[in-house]
Protein backbone atom coordinates (compact mmCIF):
# COMPACT_ATOMS: atom_id res chain seq x y z
CA UNK A 1 0.00 0.00 0.00
CA UNK A 2 1.79 3.33 -1.08
CA UNK A 3 0.28 6.49 -1.45
CA UNK A 4 0.33 10.25 -0.77
CA UNK A 5 2.66 11.03 2.30
CA UNK A 6 3.10 7.18 2.68
CA UNK A 7 7.03 6.55 2.93
CA UNK A 8 7.94 2.49 3.29
CA UNK A 9 11.25 0.58 3.09
CA UNK A 10 13.59 -1.51 4.42
CA UNK A 11 14.68 -1.00 8.03
CA UNK A 12 18.38 -2.91 6.49
CA UNK A 13 18.26 -1.36 2.80
CA UNK A 14 21.26 -0.23 1.91
CA UNK A 15 22.79 -0.69 5.00
CA UNK A 16 26.15 -1.33 3.71
CA UNK A 17 30.02 -2.13 5.77
CA UNK A 18 32.32 0.73 3.66
CA UNK A 19 34.64 0.01 6.08
CA UNK A 20 34.09 3.06 8.36
CA UNK A 21 30.34 3.75 11.00
CA UNK A 22 28.30 5.10 8.55
CA UNK A 23 25.08 7.22 9.79
CA UNK A 24 22.23 7.17 8.13
CA UNK A 25 19.05 9.83 9.44
CA UNK A 26 15.89 7.53 8.65
CA UNK A 27 13.00 10.36 10.57
CA UNK A 28 13.58 13.75 11.81
CA UNK A 29 11.36 16.04 13.36
CA UNK A 30 11.92 18.99 16.25
CA UNK A 31 11.77 16.40 18.76
CA UNK A 32 13.02 13.18 17.73
CA UNK A 33 15.62 12.11 15.16
CA UNK A 34 16.15 8.10 13.86
CA UNK A 35 19.54 6.95 12.73
CA UNK A 36 20.35 3.82 11.89
CA UNK A 37 24.44 3.13 12.31
CA UNK A 38 26.54 0.18 10.34
CA UNK A 39 29.45 -0.39 12.32
CA UNK A 40 32.08 -2.68 10.09
CA UNK A 41 33.33 -5.64 11.97
CA UNK A 42 36.00 -4.92 15.10
CA UNK A 43 34.64 -0.97 15.32
CA UNK A 44 35.75 0.66 18.28
CA UNK A 45 35.39 4.32 18.93
CA UNK A 46 39.18 6.44 18.54
CA UNK A 47 40.73 6.36 22.10
CA UNK A 48 39.78 9.34 23.74
CA UNK A 49 36.80 10.24 21.64
CA UNK A 50 33.26 10.40 23.58
CA UNK A 51 29.81 10.55 22.63
CA UNK A 52 27.77 13.53 24.77
CA UNK A 53 24.62 13.99 23.31
CA UNK A 54 22.40 16.53 24.71
CA UNK A 55 19.02 14.72 24.22
CA UNK A 56 18.33 11.41 25.40
CA UNK A 57 19.25 8.34 23.21
CA UNK A 58 17.35 5.25 23.04
CA UNK A 59 19.86 2.43 20.94
CA UNK A 60 18.89 -0.86 19.59
CA UNK A 61 20.83 -3.86 17.99
CA UNK A 62 19.28 -5.15 14.98
CA UNK A 63 22.29 -7.15 13.96
CA UNK A 64 25.63 -8.38 15.05
CA UNK A 65 26.76 -7.09 19.00
CA UNK A 66 29.18 -4.62 20.55
CA UNK A 67 30.09 -3.02 23.87
CA UNK A 68 29.74 0.17 25.20
CA UNK A 69 31.83 2.26 27.63
CA UNK A 70 30.21 4.47 29.61
CA UNK A 71 32.46 7.09 31.00
CA UNK A 72 32.80 6.98 34.95
CA UNK A 73 31.26 3.86 35.29
CA UNK A 74 32.71 0.54 35.63
CA UNK A 75 33.21 -2.13 33.20
CA UNK A 76 30.68 -2.29 29.97
CA UNK A 77 27.30 -2.69 28.76
CA UNK A 78 27.56 -5.70 26.40
CA UNK A 79 24.33 -5.60 23.47
CA UNK A 80 23.37 -8.60 21.29
CA UNK A 81 20.99 -8.96 18.88
CA UNK A 82 17.39 -7.36 19.81
CA UNK A 83 19.27 -5.50 23.07
CA UNK A 84 18.44 -1.95 23.98
CA UNK A 85 19.73 0.79 26.23
CA UNK A 86 18.61 4.28 26.92
CA UNK A 87 21.21 6.65 27.46
CA UNK A 88 20.33 9.64 29.47
CA UNK A 89 21.06 12.80 27.77
CA UNK A 90 25.00 13.84 28.49
CA UNK A 91 26.02 10.73 29.75
CA UNK A 92 29.12 10.24 27.82
CA UNK A 93 29.67 6.78 26.17
CA UNK A 94 31.63 5.29 23.53
CA UNK A 95 32.03 1.90 21.48
CA UNK A 96 34.41 -0.10 22.86
CA UNK A 97 34.06 -3.39 20.09
CA UNK A 98 32.08 -4.85 17.85
CA UNK A 99 31.06 -8.44 16.26
CA UNK A 100 34.72 -9.07 14.82
CA UNK A 101 33.08 -10.57 11.91
CA UNK A 102 29.87 -9.14 10.67
CA UNK A 103 29.24 -5.40 10.28
CA UNK A 104 27.29 -5.08 13.86
CA UNK A 105 23.74 -2.67 13.04
CA UNK A 106 22.26 0.44 15.18
CA UNK A 107 19.41 1.70 15.68
CA UNK A 108 19.42 5.15 17.80
CA UNK A 109 16.58 7.35 18.29
CA UNK A 110 17.64 10.46 19.71
CA UNK A 111 14.78 12.68 21.49
CA UNK A 112 13.12 15.36 23.35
Amino acid sequence: MTGPGLERGHILAGAVDTGTEGFHELLSTPGLRLERIVSPPGHATPAGEWYDQNRPEWVLVLQGRGGLKLADRPGEVVLNHGDFVLLPAGLRHRVSWTDPHHPTIWLALHFD
